[in-house]
């Protein structure tokens, strides 16, 4: 299991996560290089590190993208957006060890045989134009599988699952089958990301808000029945299990009392395509969140998705600025019992 330590371990894309994981790795003295397009934040890397608030500092190779050379051993964690993926996947050989810890689904990289992928359920908030994060919402790191794999590559899996522990940055558990985990994580962010990113609101405001918690909620109800109806399987990711949290949402008077005990957790934190919202001609991971879901849908009613899915992309399309009144547009799509 010590023979990661010899192995450079290469991140691409130094956002929340990426700035997380290799802040824990280089504080456990793994080799570690960061690899990031903006050429701005690997000037800051050069100078400062990278840098976890209230942690401080990890002093570690920065390498821009244009310039990065895959390497002919040892991992690369995939933390970029979806939507920079095509243009790391032409770069790489087809024998790259590669960990994806991304959300959303990306049909290009699912095309690849990867052995492995993380979901992350803690948030992390990295600076724009500085490798600078902060720990916005604890949650661990699920490691696992995503298809059969050899005991080699089970050995290299479980060196990486210890390596990123060891910091204690935040739990890292190896699971045997990553995919439901993946899938639950998607219910949750294709409910939150759209609606607070284009209200331009804190996720907090999601459970405060009368408006913004009816669409929560709706999301949530239809993001699951559309998961169920393609049999696809699910595990829990934080307090419940998404079959409870289905169950909770359809019993009167349940869904107040979860957005009580769900508010703190959710405020202060940000949702990940927020930024992007906000960049002339913006793109967005719209297409790995809800676009995905509507594929996944077929047939299956999805109306509250289909909506949202076209709001984002008017935004984007007419550089519109998220504001609250985008949430408006959506009414009309609510089930008819809850439109208020």
């Amino acid at each position: 299991m010590q023979n990661l330590i010899n192995k450079p371990i290469h991140i691409l894309g130094i956002g929340g996560i990426g700035a997380a994981l290799g802040w824990a790795l280089a504080q456990q003295g793994y080799t570690v290089i960061l690899v990031d397009s903006d050429r701005n934040k690997v000037a800051e890397g050069k100078k400062h590190g990278v840098t976890v608030v209230a942690l401080g500092a990890q002093v570690v190779p920065f390498v821009s993208f244009d310039d990065w050379i895959p390497p002919k051993e040892g991992f690369i964690l995939l933390c970029t957006k979806t939507y920079d993926n095509p243009k790391v996947l032409a770069r790489l050989p087809d024998d790259a060890f590669l960990v994806p810890v991304q959300n959303g689904f990306d049909p290009e990289l699912d095309q690849r045989n990867h052995a492995c992928e993380g979901i992350a359920s803690f948030v992390s908030e990295c600076q724009r134009d500085r490798p600078m994060t902060r720990i916005t919402r604890p949650g661990s790191l699920h490691i696992g599988k995503r298809r059969p794999i050899t005991d080699e590559e089970h050995v290299e899996i479980i060196s990486l699952v210890l390596a990123l522990g060891k910091a204690k940055l935040f739990p890292v558990e190896y699971v045997a089958d990553i995919r439901p985990y993946k899938a639950t994580k998607l219910m949750y962010n294709a409910a939150i990301s759209p609606l607070a990113a284009a209200a331009g609101v804190d996720n907090g405001e999601l459970l405060t808000d009368q408006l913004a918690k009816l669409l929560f909620f709706a999301l949530l109800q239809e993001n699951y029945a559309i998961l169920q109806n393609a049999k696809i399987s699910l595990a829990r990711i934080g307090p419940f299990h998404p079959d409870t949290v289905s169950l909770i949402l359809r019993t009167p008077w349940l869904p107040a009392v979860m957005a009580v005990f769900f508010r703190p957790s959710l405020r202060g934190t940000y949702c990940s395509m927020a930024p992007d919202m906000h960049v002339h001609h913006a793109r967005t991971e719209i297409d790995a969140y809800t676009g995905h879901l509507v594929r996944l849908a077929g047939e299956f009613p999805c109306p509250l998705n289909r909506a949202v899915l076209a709001l984002i992309m008017k935004i984007t399309a007419e550089d519109l600025k998220p504001q609250y009144q985008h949430l408006q547009h959506l009414i009309d799509y609510l089930p008819e019992g809850i439109r208020s």
